[in-house]
């Protein structure tokens, strides 16, 4: 009888088959928001297909986001859902409410982790969405909700792989372990590794990365003490890059760091749009590394 199930839900979502971009728009506690979604033309509506969340960093959106990760190419060559939200502002300037205290820019009235859940179940009205294989990650801002994601969305989100943004809220206590992914330039000047630095704005504040990783160690049962790893040069670039592996611990979860000498606030392996955010990395490919993680940790329940 399954094929009967298959055939009925394709009948009520008959946009789901539609390949490309779509903007798709939702009123979440009063307010109107929207978000875009990309279906690569390998989706078959008779297959649960993986979801991956792309959250843009602070005063960008969607669709620049689109541009500067590369992530819509990947969802085409690997199959997945790729799905770019839209946080609170003046468009394109958003921000996601990851926690913390409000900003002059941001206030703590949005809650973004109630809109993502709603951008969830909007997807899956549309798509024949594999719920064990929801993942996200994100630039910067995007990253930091990465985080608060994690925590409070452990039930749906699979793995996270934050990128230039470690965390804000002040802990985590997931219902499960949650594998992780983070991609840190050192040099970065807009979120340094070590926290918030002469050069950030006073009313920010974020986590240093050493305490990010030892808070997702604890959570997810690893070791403190990494295997390290360098990663062989593959352009010069000015960048050099070790991969730090915490675990594997509860649930097969792991913490895994990889850490960019000379890198900045950038996406490894794409260009960087602006000299101003540092230097690139082109010995790995974030986009490349993340869906080989995705893939190896599908949701799994608590130990």
């Amino acid at each position: 009888m399954a094929w009967i199930s298959i055939a009925l839900w394709i009948s009520m979502n008959t946009d789901a088959l539609q390949a490309g971009d779509q903007t798709r728009t939702l009123t979440v506690d009063g307010r109107e928001r929207d978000y875009l979604i990309h279906i690569p033309e390998s989706y078959d509506a008779a297959s649960p297909t993986p979801v991956v969340l792309v959250l843009h960093g602070a005063g960008t959106d969607a669709d620049i986001t689109v541009r500067f990760t590369g992530m819509t190419a990947k969802s085409d060559e690997a199959g997945f859902i790729a799905v770019y939200p839209n946080g609170t502002g003046k468009k394109p300037f958003y921000h996601w409410n990851a926690g913390g205290e409000p900003t002059p820019f941001r206030s703590n009235d949005a809650d973004d982790v109630s809109y993502i859940s709603r951008v969830l179940d909007d997807v899956e009205n549309i798509i024949n969405v594999d719920q064990q294989r929801v993942f996200a990650t994100g630039m910067s801002n995007g990253g930091m909700m990465c985080y608060r994601l994690a925590d409070e969305m452990s039930g749906r989100i699979a793995a996270i792989a934050p990128v230039a943004g470690t965390m804000i809220i002040e802990d985590a206590n997931p219902s499960r372990p949650v594998p992780v992914i983070h991609f840190q330039g050192m040099d970065d000047r807009l979120v340094p590794p070590d926290g918030p630095s002469k050069w950030t704005p006073k009313f920010l504040s974020f986590k240093s990365l050493d305490e990010t990783v030892s808070i997702w160690c604890r959570v997810n049962g690893c070791p403190e003490t990494p295997e390290i790893v360098d990663v062989p040069k593959v352009k010069k670039d000015g960048t050099s890059v070790i991969r730090k592996t915490y675990g594997p611990g509860h649930s097969g979860a792991e913490v895994i760091v990889y850490e960019i000498a000379g890198g900045g606030h950038t996406w490894p392996g794409e260009v960087s749009p602006f000299r101003i955010l540092g230097r690139s990395t082109f010995d790995i490919s974030a986009n490349d590394l993340i869906w080989e993680f995705f893939e190896r940790h599908p949701m799994t329940s608590t130990p």
